[in-house]
């Protein structure tokens, strides 16, 4: 994963904009967020292995870049990209374009923190994820 993939494809709904009438910045979050289910499964971490291996994920850090407007009726695409991976944290980037013009819209780094479900601390990712990783990043 050292080229950015595609991990989410949308639009932007009337409902998601603000009084300014440009999609409003929890949309913003909660479509990285998607992306970020995408990204996690992609490397082994799906949902399904979180649950039956008593395993999750946290989100510690975010910045995120607002460069252009999205409006109702924009249709987006996130791509995204593994930055870094460590015994217990990963580092990740998304990129938010609009389809029309291939402007990108917003951008955000996040790191997020792997966790033993049940104690709720951080854990070691398993040996397979963390494999994969680096074999993508090589």
């Amino acid at each position: 994963m050292s080229e950015l993939f595609e991990t989410y494809r949308g639009a932007v709904y009337p409902s998601q904009c603000d009084h300014m009438g440009h999609m409003n910045v929890m949309y913003y979050v909660g479509k990285f967020d998607e992306a970020t289910w995408q990204l996690f499964t992609a490397i082994g971490l799906s949902r399904s292995r979180l649950d039956s291996e008593s395993l999750g994920m946290a989100g510690v850090e975010q910045h995120i870049e607002y460069k252009r407007e999205l409006f109702a009726g924009d249709v987006i695409t996130i791509t995204s990209m593994i930055l870094e991976i460590k015994d217990k944290a990963i580092r990740f980037v998304h990129e938010m374009r609009k389809d029309d013009t291939g402007e990108l819209a917003a951008k955000t780094i996040l790191v997020a923190v792997h966790l033993d479900a049940k104690t709720r601390r951080a854990r070691s990712f398993p040996p397979d994820v963390s494999e994969r990783v680096r074999s993508l990043l090589a």
